[in-house]
């Protein structure tokens, strides 16, 4: 059985399908005090996989704890959080006296709850494995980054696949790799959330279509950033692509005043630029968790 919410069904369903899974959507009612009841079908089956993607994800958290913690009183004994977009993975070290890891503790209480874990292209910068982030066993992280490719190479002739800073240096050269593609790393340098410079390798460029790849566009700041240097630097056309698009209210019209033509995204977020279905390499994963043990 998959357990779904509401706002998330059109991907969650599609999961369901490519992975045979009977699909039921949790029933959520918020109080006016805000906080949540959460109710699952009054019987689970030992398997069980919620899919919950976790941008905005304060309350999705809580949730989480509410679905799992009943799902075992309810007979589930191998639970697999499914979450394409995994949260609270940027911060991964104190930078100032008395800061909260994130990533430890989100991961930890993560880890308590479930029995595996799937998520797609994580922000995992300073830690090789996403089970380092979260303890289980079965911590898997996928990527879009072949996916994208494709998609890239149907739309454009031999593009030039750029990097906007060097923690995108692996989706671009895994994008890069998959079909024989040249490709340039930039160098960011971010003084605050919202103000950043990013500085352009030496490269072929100029009557190149460029794309910018990232996993994630946020404030789209970084994305514009990137964009001016390659226009200025020649470019034929411009166009992004990323895993998560989690673009603020004015971020992707930030971007196309730089100069991109058009963005693509994997569906980890739902968004007009979704282009790509995770749903494919998502059930993959699941189908090889089938065997994993239960919990006693």
């Amino acid at each position: 059985m998959l357990l779904h919410f509401a706002d998330q069904s059109t991907a969650a369903l599609s999961l369901a399908a490519q992975a045979g899974l009977q699909a039921v959507a949790v029933e959520r009612h918020r109080f006016p005090d805000g906080e949540v009841r959460i109710q699952l079908p009054a019987r689970l089956p030992e398997r069980v996989v919620v899919y919950r993607s976790l941008h905005d994800p304060n309350e999705k958290l809580v949730e989480l704890l509410l679905v799992a913690e009943n799902a075992r009183a309810l007979g589930a004994r191998h639970l697999t959080l499914v979450t394409p977009y995994l949260a609270y993975m940027r911060q991964d070290m104190a930078f100032h006296p008395g800061e909260a890891v994130s990533q430890r503790i989100v991961g930890r209480f993560l880890g308590t709850l479930f029995d595996a874990a799937v998520t797609v292209d994580p922000h995992l910068h300073r830690v090789a494995t996403l089970g380092e982030a979260i303890p289980l066993r079965d911590a898997i992280a996928l990527s879009a980054a072949p996916a994208l490719a494709d998609h890239i190479v149907a739309r454009r002739q031999q593009p030039l696949l750029v990097g906007p800073d060097e923690e995108s240096a692996q989706w671009v050269a895994q994008a890069a790799a998959r079909h024989g593609l040249d490709h340039l790393i930039c160098r960011k340098v971010r003084r605050g959330d919202r103000d950043v410079s990013v500085e352009l390798p030496p490269g072929p460029v100029a009557g190149r279509a460029v794309v910018i790849m990232d996993d994630m566009g946020s404030t789209g700041n970084t994305l514009a950033a990137a964009a001016r240097l390659v226009r200025a630097a020649g470019a034929a056309s411009i166009d992004a692509a990323v895993t998560h698009a989690l673009f603020a209210a004015d971020a992707v019209q930030t971007v196309r005043h730089a100069g991109v033509d058009e963005i693509w995204s994997a569906d980890s977020v739902a968004h007009p630029t979704n282009c790509i279905a995770l749903a494919p390499i998502l059930s993959a994963a699941l189908a090889g968790l089938k065997q994993a043990p239960l919990r006693t």
